[in-house]
This record gives structure tokens, C-alpha cells and sequence, in this order.
């Protein structure tokens, strides 16, 4: 094998195992970030993703206990103490007012914006940095790992039922 093929295949070694680096850093580095966001709202990382699925737009206890993995009791509880902090409001289903629709409310979402609103408009800007191909790159590289955790995570899952 030539000198230069034996130094390509090792600076591609080098640079996937600096991706899974990299990749690890970043998880951490976000999970930091949320920790740091929970702590100032004054909630715990489950009542976080709550209020990050209800920033999205509206949801019922029902889709949320699927969404969070929660028991419909739990998700009662953890919705009266996002409530008490006025971070959520129960509103009656129109078509059905037994049914309840859970909303994020405007004092929630100014801090969700007041926490996050900076780290979007930072990341806007480094992803302006790219060109359409490599933004296709990028994106297929986090699809790809997002699916990945999903599949590990469901494994994972299915570990406990053995």
C-alpha cells in the first residue's frame, strides 16, 4: 500500500472517531444547557420536555403521557406543578369540554424565548455559514444519528421486559 493511501485511510480514522468526539461533547453539552434552563424555571428535566413539547403548540394529558413515557397520574401531577408556576393552563376542549387541551402559557414561553431565543439566533447564524450540499450533509448526518437513538432507545426499553 502506497504512503499516501496508508496516510488518507488514517486521517479518516482520525477524523470519524473525532466526529463520535465531537458528537459526545455536544449531547453533553446541550444536556448541560437543559439542566442549567430547568434549574432557572425551577423545574425538574421531565417538566422541561413538557414545556418543550407544548412550545410547539398545544397538547391533551393523554398525548403528553405518551410523548414523556408518564402515567396519566404522573402527568396530572407534574401539570399541577407546571400550573402553580404558571407555566401551563388546562382550557376545555371545544368539541367536547370533559376532554381538557394543555397550553403553554405567555409567562412560559417569553422564558423559553428569554432562555433559547439566544442559542437559536447564534445557531442561525452558524448554519448560514454552510452551502445547500453541506447543509444536505448535515442534516442526513443527524437524521441518521437521531434514528439511531431511537432505535437503541427502544432497545434499551425492550432490555427491561427480559
Amino acid at each position: 500500500m502506497s504512503r499516501e493511501k496508508s496516510e488518507a485511510r488514517d486521517e479518516l480514522a482520525e477524523l470519524r472517531a473525532e466526529v463520535g468526539r465531537e458528537a459526545q461533547a455536544l449531547q453533553a453539552a446541550v444536556d448541560a444547557v437543559d439542566q442549567a434552563a430547568a434549574t432557572h424555571l425551577g423545574v425538574n428535566r421531565t417538566d422541561l420536555r413538557c414545556l418543550e413539547i407544548l412550545v410547539d403548540g398545544e397538547s391533551t394529558p393523554g398525548a403528553l403521557a405518551a410523548e414523556l413515557s408518564l402515567t396519566s397520574g404522573s402527568v396530572t401531577t407534574m401539570l399541577d406543578r407546571l400550573a402553580k408556576l404558571d407555566y401551563v393552563a388546562r382550557h376545555p376542549e371545544p368539541g367536547d369540554r370533559r376532554k381538557v387541551i394543555i397550553r403553554i402559557t405567555d409567562r412560559a414561553m417569553a422564558e423559553a424565548m428569554r432562555i433559547y431565543g439566544p442559542i437559536a439566533q447564534e445557531g442561525a447564524g452558524e448554519v448560514a455559514r454552510y452551502s445547500a450540499a453541506e447543509l444536505r450533509t448535515v442534516l442526513d448526518f443527524l437524521r441518521r444519528s437521531r434514528e439511531l437513538q431511537d432505535r437503541h432507545r427502544t432497545r434499551i426499553a425492550d432490555l427491561r421486559e427480559r
